[in-house]
């Protein structure tokens, strides 16, 4: 059976980006696997660090089991997201243990550095899964002969860094779904008020939505979308592999001019 992991940086972020095309792969016969890289223990102006962390991680274990994903534990907290051996070490084991026909993760370039770190973190922690001199912690065999396809999300507010717009290279519809991504977000109780006050989210619910429907108009085609970029190809699996295409059929939309853009 095929299988998926998305690997993000907080709490909520699989919620808000991923989960519509998780659970069109699910609709599918796909295994899903769910892993926030930090603990989200800051993610919070009313709870000290102790209780956001136990808070939060019971929210992500209700909301990955409303998605039928296996939830894997952090490795950190938040702000310690580094690009780091030790971190990539224990990335690179559960990437092993899982196999994964696809990784989703963070956009390389956003708005916040956690997110980018645990792309960079993602991107070699899985290039190095056919690797038997890498070791990792916990020590696991590396994988021979795997093809594996990594697609990063869009970034927040389709922008990069430098506020330069991003597009997505495809688009997967997620109208038939919408409701139970909403609902997984919604397990994340405690980020209304920590949504609001730091980042200017006055809904973290509606916030999503109209991240999705933005997705849609863009694409032409559907009402509620995800996009998404596919990350060259070498290192990771043949050329011409591309699983979300291949699994998704007719709800995943190919830019066609995406390389014609600057």
């Amino acid at each position: 059976m095929p299988s998926v992991i998305a690997i993000v940086a907080h709490p909520d972020d699989i919620e808000f980006l991923f989960a519509g095309t998780m659970l069109q792969l699910a609709a599918r016969g796909w295994d899903l696997h769910y892993m926030n890289i930090s603990s989200g223990n800051c993610g919070s102006i009313e709870m000290n660090s102790a209780v956001t962390r136990k808070t939060r991680k019971e929210e992500a274990m209700k909301a990955a089991y409303l998605l039928g994903a296996k939830f894997h534990p952090s490795i950190c907290d938040d702000l310690e997201i580094v690009y780091s051996v030790d971190l990539l070490r224990q990335l690179a084991s559960v990437i092993r243990t899982v196999k994964p026909d696809v990784v989703l993760t963070h956009s390389t370039d956003d708005y916040m550095i956690d997110h980018m770190e645990t792309a960079r973190l993602a991107v070699t922690a899985t290039f190095s899964h056919g690797m038997p001199n890498f070791k990792t912690e916990p020590m696991t065999s590396h994988l021979e002969d795997h093809n594996v396809s990594l697609y990063h999300a869009m970034p927040h507010g389709l922008v990069d860094s430098y506020r330069k717009k991003v597009i997505p290279e495809a688009y997967v519809d997620i109208t038939s779904v919408i409701d139970t991504k909403r609902s997984a977000l919604a397990e994340h109780h405690s980020q209304h008020s920590w949504l609001e006050a730091s980042q200017g989210m006055n809904s973290y619910l509606s916030s999503m939505d109209e991240m999705s429907e933005q997705m849609g108009l863009l694409s032409g085609k559907f009402k509620y979308a995800e996009g998404w970029r596919r990350r060259l190809h070498i290192g990771f699996s043949k050329e011409d592999q591309n699983p979300l295409k291949e699994a998704l059929g007719d709800i995943y939309y190919s830019e066609s001019n995406y390389f014609q853009n600057d």
